[in-house]
């Protein structure tokens, strides 16, 4: 395996969903601001999009490409077996699941948005989005199964542009936004439901070369079942804490007109750079690091970790820096036509400056709890993650009344960086990894670069600050030149000061 390509090849697919997203998040922007209307849709696009990451993200693969690959490495025919059996459980888990939830909406959607309650036109409004948008969450487990089978056989790019589906289905739905009215965020409902039937076709066609669909529902759960079912729950809680946390931020915020709208278009920035430096690297590293543990090589485990920590750190942290120097001008450039408000760029910028300064541990959260993973460890990350969401939850309540919404992304970033660095000591003290001789010389390096690029950036927003200002149709360009010329500023100091290497490419793990 090539950490480095198939890594740019996941990334590459995953840009394309999140730009895609963007788009996608900008005409939301436009027609719906951040209204009620926007609110209630947010509310019922929270749920399924959460699972869509938890499971889709890595989460899924966490427990199920270890347990895979073993029984890959023993024999075909038993990898197969041991894949339908708990595909049939999972579909079973999952129908009766979505079935439940339909039939229980009100109850369930009272628990997610509390705030809603006292408004009785957004709460029904927002049960009628979520029962349309929840068996979505049927459609995107079953697909993230399938995902995680054509990872464990180094197979990353369909699994990494399913997600495009998503995004060409809504995007579609709101080129009609103009004509739809308030019958908007209905198709746009519809569709992401649609939407998830869609992608798990898609990903059926590339999986049949590696697993064919067997329904038996006469289940018989043997030890290897349930011994990845016992590393699910906590593998899924520990590897999408930070969407836990920002579900649990949505909750909160729902107690503030117009809050969960601004976490939502925060949320989507810093997500963008998360999903190559965090997720990406964990979905890539996970099969070859499982493989490497089974067989006890341990110098080819430690030079994968401390490649995909070098590699996360070179991605997250210049990309933290740029949130926290143009945070007001991103959000701005990005969001800021139509009905989305200069208050509403604003909040939201204030929102996604604090999510940057945690977006390297993010990052850090996501490899850390790989390398546990790859040696069928769930319930270490469990613990660490669980405690990080208490953190999360006694910070965001405690002073969410005096100072409003922006308690919630500094809560997040807190709790990040605490459970970061806690699952390091953890696998520091168990001897599952230590710093190789280069890591520390290259952090340096990278460092460096982040920091010589951000004064770059920061040059550029000052230069064009007329035509980023708010009410200027044409600012997103200018933006996307200050990030492209800062970007490529970025890689030139980094391969003239060696932080990183054309060589990498080449390198296999």
């Amino acid at each position: 395996m090539n950490l480095v390509k198939s890594t740019g090849t996941f990334g590459f697919y995953t840009i394309i969903s999140r730009l895609l997203g963007y788009l996608r998040d900008v005409l939301i922007a436009v027609f719906l601001g951040t209204s009620f209307l926007a609110d209630a849709f947010f509310v019922a696009f929270r749920i399924p999009n959460t699972f869509r990451r938890l499971f889709a993200e890595g989460t899924f693969n966490a427990a199920f490409v270890p347990s895979y690959t073993s029984e890959l490495v023993k024999n075909n025919s038993k990898s197969k077996l041991f894949a339908n059996q708990i595909f049939n459980l999972l579909f079973l888990g999952l129908f009766f699941l979505v079935l439940l939830i339909e039939l229980f909406m009100p109850v369930f959607v009272s628990l997610i948005a509390p705030g809603f309650v006292e408004d009785t036109k957004k709460i029904e409004l927002a049960i009628d989005l979520t029962r349309i948008t929840f068996p979505f969450l049927m459609f995107v487990s079953l697909s993230s199964f399938f995902s995680a089978i054509l990872n464990s056989h180094n197979r990353f790019a369909a699994a990494s542009a399913a997600p495009i589906i998503l995004n060409l289905i809504l995007i579609g739905v709101l080129i009609f936004g103009k004509f739809l009215n308030d019958k908007l965020i209905y198709y746009l409902a519809y569709g992401v439901s649609i939407a998830g039937f869609l992608q798990l076709i898609f990903l059926y066609k590339f999986v049949k070369k590696f697993y064919v669909i067997k329904f038996d529902f006469n289940l018989k759960i043997n030890n290897k079942v349930k011994f990845f079912f016992r590393k699910l729950l906590p593998s899924i809680f520990s590897s999408g804490v930070t969407q836990i946390n920002i579900l649990i931020g949505t909750i909160i915020a729902s107690f503030q007109a117009s809050a969960v709208s601004y976490l939502y278009y925060a949320d989507r920035i810093y997500q963008i750079n998360l999903a190559i430096a965090g997720i990406a690297i964990g979905v890539v590293v996970l099969p070859q690091l499982s493989k490497h543990v089974h067989l006890k090589k341990k110098d080819k485990i430690l030079k994968i970790q401390n490649k995909a920590l070098e590699l996360s750190m070179f991605l997250s942290l210049p990309a933290s820096i740029a949130l926290f120097i143009g945070a007001d001008e991103i959000i701005s450039a990005l969001f800021g036509y139509g009905s989305f408000s200069e208050i509403a760029v604003s909040n939201s910028a204030r929102a996604l400056y604090y999510f940057g300064l945690g977006l390297p541990a993010f990052a850090l959260i996501k490899v850390f709890s790989t390398f546990f993973f790859a040696n069928h460890d769930t319930k270490t990350p469990f613990y660490i993650s669980l405690t990080a969401v208490i953190l999360n939850i006694i910070i965001s309540v405690y002073f969410f009344k005096n100072i409003g919404f922006i308690i919630i992304p500094i809560a997040t970033t807190i709790s990040s960086w605490f459970n970061a660095i806690i699952l390091f000591i953890f696998l520091t003290n168990r001897n599952l990894f230590h710093f190789n001789k280069t890591f520390f010389i290259k952090l340096i390096r990278i460092s460096f670069a982040s920091v010589i690029m951000g004064i770059l950036f920061k040059y550029l927003l000052t230069i064009f600050q007329y035509e980023l200002v708010y009410n200027n149709y044409f600012k997103s360009i200018y933006l996307l030149i200050s990030v492209f010329l800062s970007l490529i500023f970025y890689l030139l100091v980094s391969l003239f000061i060696k932080a990183f290497k054309f060589e990498d490419i080449n390198l296999k793990y």
